[in-house]
C-alpha cells in the first residue's frame, strides 16, 4: 500500500480521533511505556522553570506522561490533526499545559521556543521530511537540550520484523477495521516495516548533530520493535560535536 502522509494522514487521524484511546488502551503497556520514556529525560526539580514541547502530540497521551514526569514544567503540545488535538484538549489539564494545531515544520517557524527539552512520540516515521524535522527540533532546543524518541523502530533482527507483522495480522488490523479506521493501521503496520530500522535512526540522528545518542528497548512485547532514542541538541551540542 501506500503511505499516508502529511493532509491524508492528518485526515485519517481526525476520523480515528473518536476511537484512537479506546483502541490504544488495547495495547498492554501503552501509556507506561511512554511513561517510561518520557522519564528517561531525567527533567530535573519535577520541571520547574522548564519548557517544555511535545511534538506529535495525539489525543494528549504523550502530553501526560510528559507531565508526569515533570509537574511543574510548562508544556506546550502540538498535533497536525485538529481531531485528536480536540480530544486532547477536551481531558482535564493544569494551566502550563497548551495545545496548538500545528505540524512539526510549522512550528519551528512560529516562534513557539526554545524548549528545554522534546518528546516526540510515534511521529518520525510518519513524516515526509524526518531529516527536517530533526533540524526544526534541534532548531528549537535551548543549548543542551534533550530529545527523547519514542518510536516504533524494529531493533533489524528478522523475528522482531516477523512479530510485527504477527501482531498487525492478528491484533492491529481486524480492531481497526471494526472501528472503521483499517486504512489507517494499515499505514501503521507498512510505516513500522518502512522506516527507520534503531542502527539507522541513531545514525540519522548523529547526522543531525545531536549528541550523546543512545537507543533503549522498551519492555514487554514491544522489546526490538519500540525503542526510546535520547540525545542532546541545541548551540552547546551542536559545538560539542565539532570540537
Amino acid at each position: 500500500m501506500t503511505l499516508l502522509r502529511d493532509r491524508d494522514l492528518a485526515r485519517a487521524f481526525d476520523a480515528a480521533s473518536p476511537t484512537y484511546d479506546l483502541l490504544t488502551a488495547l495495547n498492554p503497556g501503552y501509556r507506561t511505556d511512554l511513561l517510561r520514556s518520557a522519564r528517561r529525560l531525567r527533567l530535573p526539580g519535577r520541571g520547574a522553570g522548564l519548557h517544555l514541547l511535545d511534538l506529535g502530540c495525539g489525543t494528549g497521551s504523550s502530553t501526560r506522561a510528559l507531565l508526569r514526569a515533570a509537574p511543574e514544567a510548562r508544556i506546550t503540545a502540538v498535533d497536525a490533526s485538529a481531531g485528536m488535538l480536540a480530544r486532547a484538549r477536551a481531558k482535564s489539564w493544569p494551566p502550563g499545559v497548551r495545545f496548538l494545531h500545528l505540524s512539526a515544520e510549522e512550528l519551528a517557524t512560529a516562534d513557539h521556543g526554545p524548549f528545554d527539552a522534546v518528546f516526540a512520540a510515534y511521529l518520525f516515521r510518519n513524516v515526509t521530511d524526518p531529516d527536517g524535522v530533526l533540524a526544526a527540533v534541534r532548531s528549537l532546543l535551548r543549548p543542551g537540550g534533550r530529545l527523547a524518541v519514542h518510536e516504533y523502530s524494529l531493533s533489524g533482527a528478522p523475528a522482531h520484523r516477523a512479530l510485527w507483522n504477527a501482531v498487525c495480522r492478528a491484533v492491529i488490523i481486524p480492531a481497526g477495521t471494526l472501528s472503521g479506521d483499517a486504512a489507517l493501521y494499515r499505514h501503521l503496520r507498512r510505516s513500522v516495516l518502512d522506516f527507520d530500522t534503531v542502527p539507522d535512526f541513531t545514525a540519522r540522528l548523529i547526522r543531525a548533530g545531536f549528541t550523546g545518542v543512545r537507543a533503549v528497548p522498551v519492555a514487554g512485547w514491544q522489546t526490538g520493535i519500540v525503542h526510546t532514542f535520547l540525545a542532546a541538541g541545541g548551540a552547546a551540542a551542536a559545538s560539542e560535536g565539532t570540537s
